[in-house]
C-alpha cells in the first residue's frame, strides 16, 4: 500500500517565524527539555566514542568535570521541566 504525500512548501518568511518563534516568552516549545536532549545526546555521543576507541585499543581522556557538567544539565533541565509538569507551572 502507498501512501501519497502531499507536497508541502513554506515560504521564508514562514520560516523565519517559526524558527524564531521558540525564543519568543509564549511558544509550544519547552526550552529545559530541548537542552536537556542536547546535553543527552553530547552523552550519548562520548559514551559511543568510548566503546569505539576502546574496540580500537585506544583511550579516550574525557575530563570527568566535563561529563559530570552535562550529566548535571540533563538532571537539571529534565528534573525542572518534570516538576513542572507534577506541580503544574503557573504562568
Amino acid at each position: 500500500m502507498w501512501i501519497k504525500i502531499k507536497e508541502q512548501s513554506i515560504t521564508e518568511e514562514e520560516w523565519d517565524y517559526n524558527m524564531f518563534n521558540i525564543f519568543k516568552d509564549n511558544n509550544d516549545w519547552n526550552e529545559k527539555n530541548v537542552v536537556g536532549f542536547i546535553a543527552f545526546l553530547v552523552m550519548v555521543v562520548f559514551a559511543v566514542l568510548d566503546l569505539v576507541t576502546g574496540y580500537v585499543g585506544k583511550d579516550l581522556v574525557i575530563n570527568e568535570f566535563i561529563y559530570d557538567s552535562f550529566t548535571l544539565v540533563v538532571l537539571g533541565c529534565f528534573g525542572i521541566a518534570g516538576l513542572e509538569k507534577f506541580a503544574g507551572a503557573k504562568k
